[in-house]
């Protein structure tokens, strides 16, 4: 089965990452065109003021017991191995890589070419590739977009492949359970499984950036930031749901960002290019 393609591809394809025999490719779609495919797909529903509104299932947060790092000669030394930061064996990686290429065979697909990192000096160009619009969705909102004249020009330099519909067997797969979030420097690839929890395609972000920073000087900060008039910043530190957000929105200083930011030479600067606040009631 060939692949039609609607948007703005890259030259850069998903053949590249071993994709074959896919049904449509939906390439960097607008909010209006993925709100409609959302919709006409039952993804999700609009809200009375406009918002999509989704379902992610029983998972409504973070997995942090299924995540892991593959083990190779990229991470061996540089990663501090324990309860947070799982090994994986590469011949397992290798295995749900496989499987998941095959399970998106005949299936649509959804690209979003964006970048991470504010500060230019340390911009790292991104892939995310979901199976369903929403996702596809909340990574053109939270990262840096890019200019639609540059897009066809866009090669990654991470690339995040996120199927919740596809599951993990542990047993074989050397995972804790159906659930998976596997990072692999090495070849620079993010794989999502059995989740529709989108928080995960951030922290995947936010993971391989505490990884790759410290190399380059930037101390990786989960922090929100803002600035005053006279250019002093503030940084407010804290867990998940500790007030980060609310404290930086201060309408008397210009917001920097609410969760993500690297500390460089140059001062400190977002690597998200959207606002990660969340709604509950």
């Amino acid at each position: 089965m060939s692949s039609n393609k609607m948007g703005i591809p890259s030259k850069f394809g998903l053949e590249n990452h071993g994709f074959r025999n896919l049904n449509t490719e939906f390439w960097n779609l607008t909010t209006a065109a993925l709100v409609e495919q959302i919709v006409s797909r039952r993804e999700g529903s609009l809200a009375h003021e406009g918002a999509i509104v989704v379902r992610t299932g029983s998972h409504t947060g973070r997995a942090p017991n299924d995540k892991f790092i593959a083990y190779d000669q990229e991470t061996a030394d540089k990663v501090w191995w324990g309860k947070i930061n799982r090994p994986i064996e590469e011949s397992c990686y290798e295995r749900l890589y496989m499987h998941m290429r095959a399970y998106f065979q005949g299936r649509d697909v959804f690209i979003q070419d964006s970048s991470a990192v504010a500060d230019v000096n340390y911009r790292l160009p991104i892939r995310v590739i979901t199976e369903t619009a929403w996702h596809s969705l909340f990574a053109r909102n939270l990262f840096i977009r890019v200019k639609p004249e540059e897009l066809s020009d866009h090669i990654p330099q991470f690339t995040i492949i996120q199927a919740p519909g596809f599951h993990a067997n542990p047993e074989e797969d050397g995972t804790n359970s159906e659930v998976f979030v596997v990072l692999d420097m090495e070849k620079r690839l993010v794989l999502i499984g059995g989740t529709s929890y989108a928080g995960e395609i951030k922290k995947s972000i936010f993971t391989i950036l505490n990884f790759l920073m410290p190399q380059k000087g930037v101390l990786p900060m989960h922090c929100s930031a803002n600035v005053g008039h006279a250019g002093d910043v503030a940084l407010y530190f804290g867990l998940s749901g500790t007030g980060k957000t609310t404290l930086s929105s201060d309408p008397e200083r210009l917001l920097i960002g609410d969760d993500e930011h690297g500390w460089g030479d140059d001062g400190v600067f977002n690597f998200e290019g959207g606002f990660y606040a969340k709604q509950s009631t």
